[in-house]
């Protein structure tokens, strides 16, 4: 097989499959939800994650209002949701109303946690900074949500009862299966 090299970076999708998260907000008495691929853990302690926002995003000005954020991690199960949040804008409608979101209540933010969600962060705004033509956003983790059956006594995601949403670009979408996991210890 061979590579093709190129100055023309084009959809710089090389990088996916990722795995699409719904980020939550709130402020004014408002909700919001987006999708999105480009998000990590950047830390332990403090326990930071961050994802990068474009600024256009009405989830972005409420997570600039209110100084805090959710991470939703969502199954497979629920891809037509994350399309449909991720295509429409939360200005226009109120997402939760129009496509049925169930949410419960953050311990600790005001930040929306989807009822689908198998794991969720809540974040309070630590730092965001522009690269490009996104924000990279910088939360403090300060509560965690998990459905502790969807995942293994090691804390791993249990694949026969969880299948993780990924996102492949240009709105296609995939899961992990059991059968490609691999214990594969690190060093020599």
């Amino acid at each position: 097989m061979s590579k093709i090299v190129t100055e023309d970076v084009g959809k710089f999708s090389q990088h996916n499959p990722k795995v699409a998260v719904i980020v939550t907000a709130s402020a004014r008495g408002k909700d919001d939800a987006m999708t999105a691929a480009w998000h990590s853990s950047i830390s332990f302690k403090p326990p930071l994650y961050g994802i990068a926002v474009s600024p256009k995003r009405f989830t972005y000005q409420l997570i600039r209002e209110s100084r805090e954020f959710g991470i939703n991690f969502i199954p497979l199960e629920k891809a037509s949701l994350a399309a449909a949040i991720g295509g429409t804008s939360g200005q226009q409608m109120d997402k939760f109303e129009r496509f049925n979101i169930k949410k419960e209540k953050g311990l600790k933010t005001t930040a929306p946690i989807l009822k689908d969600a198998y794991a969720a962060y809540e974040c309070k705004l630590v730092d965001s900074k522009p690269y490009g033509d996104h924000i990279w956003i910088v939360g403090e983790v300060v509560a965690v949500h998990f459905l502790e059956e969807a995942f293994t006594t090691a804390e791993i995601l249990d694949l026969d009862k969880v299948k993780p949403l990924l996102y492949l670009g240009s709105d296609f979408y995939a899961s992990a299966d059991k059968t490609s996991v691999s214990f594969i210890k690190r060093g020599i």
